[in-house]
């Protein structure tokens, strides 16, 4: 059955987007607490690759300790991490 609701999905026909949420609503808690993980695993690893391919000169531990800045905002990064290592 069709919701007469808006859609999530620009792209999607409505039929095609109920099916998916038909889905997503059969998963227990456990899956999807492991699909978002799994997305925000990826999330990390694609903003890691970005720093990489725009800072070429930083070492692993710089980068991640960018990551940090962007996932928490610089004052609490520096918080957690202390400042930023050098090369």
């Amino acid at each position: 059955m069709i919701n007469k609701r808006s859609k999530l999905f620009a792209d999607t026909s409505p039929e095609a987007e109920e099916v998916l949420l038909d889905l997503l609503r059969r998963k227990t808690a456990a899956e999807k607490m492991r699909m978002v993980n799994q997305l925000n695993t990826r999330m990390r690893r694609a903003v890691l690759c970005g720093l990489q391919q725009r800072h070429p000169q930083m070492t692993e531990k710089q980068l991640k300790r960018k990551l940090a800045d962007i996932l928490l905002g610089e004052e609490l990064a520096t918080k957690v991490y202390g400042k930023f290592p050098e090369a």
